[in-house]
Parts: C-alpha cells; structure tokens; sequence
C-alpha cells in the first residue's frame, strides 16, 4: 500500500498550510505533492513558496502562479461580479508587486502536470496530476460536469485517476473506471465551512481510493493579517463568509 497527500490552492494562507502540513506528517505520509496556486489573496506569497522549496514539495503551475511568473495581465471573468473583479485586480496587482524576482524566477518553471507511475509488486498504477483541465489551466471541472472525453483520453493512457484543484470545491467521483478527485483548497476553501481542504490517495495492486481531508486553522487570524495588509478586506470578509 502507498499513501499520497495532493495540496492544492494555497493562495497564500501561510497559516492554513502549516496545519495541513502537520496534518498530513501526524499521518506519517511521506509523499506530498502540490497542484499549484501558490499565491494572491492572502499575505503571505513568499513565505507559501519558500516553504514549498525548502519542504521540496513537487508543485505544478497554477493559473495564479502563471500571471505572477509571467507578469500576464488580469483580465476580468465571466462568473465575477462587478465588485470581486476591482478587488481581484487589486489583490493580484499587489502580488505582482510583492513577489521576489527570484521566486517568481522559480514558480515559471514549474511544470504544467505530472504523470506519476507507481508499482506494487507486478501492478503499475497511473495517475494524473493537474492544476485544472488536461489542455487549461483556466477550465473548471465541477462535479456535475460530463467527464465522457476526458475519462476517455485517459484510459487510452492507461490513467486510472486524475487529481485536481482551482474550483476549490472537493469532490470524488468514478467515471468510466477512472476516479476524479478534486483536492479542494488548503488556503481559500468556497465550501461552506472554509477549512484547508486536501486529499489522500491510497495505492494498492486492487485500486486506487481518495479521502478528502479537512483541517481546522485559525481563519478569524488570517482574516485579521488580511485586514492588516494592502490586500482588499473583501478576501478577509470572504473567508470568514460575510
């Protein structure tokens, strides 16, 4: 049997990573890996990637870490309103800012998926691990969506499941004999209860499983460093669902 903690969308929150990462070392997992959004909403960017550095996390580039690397513009989305678009230029212009040359240096060259290949014995098992879809990293795949044609592609690969982030919205579904697994957000949950949110896979010759963790941190603080910093309140409010 292997076990795998997959982190996602940290965005961030310093201190929601530290208890995720607690979390999952109480759990003696060894292998930890993370599909990307490392920054923007929260205070603390550089800390989130150095963190990742030093714990040698293998991490996928996330959309929001792309425009910061790759100084992209902030264009506007279609399913944000009028006032989360003015705060989101703000927040993400204000990463823009923040960021180290060197760790920005560091977040291009991150990869854009990761295809991991384990053998138990005589067994191989394939997964994929991406920041959102197989071609984008803006697409959103919810758990209501159809997963016909990428179920598909992945089984002419041989993939029996892929983990995702960026809606950060778990869920685990099986399609087709592949499993999907959204991993959620460790930083910036939209569930209701807004705890770090991530994901263990078991390994074994029979199947691949996912559980969905969830782990309480201090919100009421990280809201309050938010409202402290230049970082519209709009992203303290947000967590604290005001």
């Amino acid at each position: 049997m292997i076990q795998i903690a997959i982190i996602s969308d940290i965005h961030a929150n310093m201190i929601a990573l530290n208890e995720v990462l607690k979390d999952i070392e109480n759990r003696s997992i060894y292998q930890t890996y993370c599909l990307g959004d490392l920054v923007d909403f929260a205070p603390w960017g550089n800390e989130v990637i150095e963190k990742i550095k030093n714990k040698g996390i293998p991490c996928l580039l996330g959309n929001h870490d792309e425009r910061i690397a790759f100084d992209h513009p902030v264009v506007p989305l279609a399913h944000h309103d009028q006032q989360e678009t003015a705060n989101r230029f703000v927040a993400i212009n204000h990463s823009k800012a923040e960021i180290t040359s060197e760790n920005k240096k560091w977040l291009a060259g991150l990869p854009y998926n990761l295809e991991l290949t384990y053998k138990i014995n005589e067994v191989t098992k394939k997964i994929l691990l991406v920041h959102a879809g197989l071609l984008s990293n803006d697409t959103y795949i919810y758990e209501a969506d159809s997963k016909n044609d990428i179920a598909q592609k992945l089984k002419d690969k041989g993939i029996e499941a892929i983990i995702m982030g960026h809606t950060h919205l778990s869920y685990q579904q099986k399609h087709s004999g592949v499993l999907f697994v959204n991993s959620g957000s460790v930083g910036r949950s939209r569930e209701r209860d807004r705890k770090a949110t991530y994901c263990l896979l078991t390994i074994t010759e029979k199947e691949i499983t996912a559980e969905i963790i969830k782990v309480d941190y201090d919100i009421q603080e990280v809201a309050q460093q938010i409202y402290n910093s230049a970082i519209p309140d709009f992203y303290g409010d947000f967590l604290l669902n005001k």
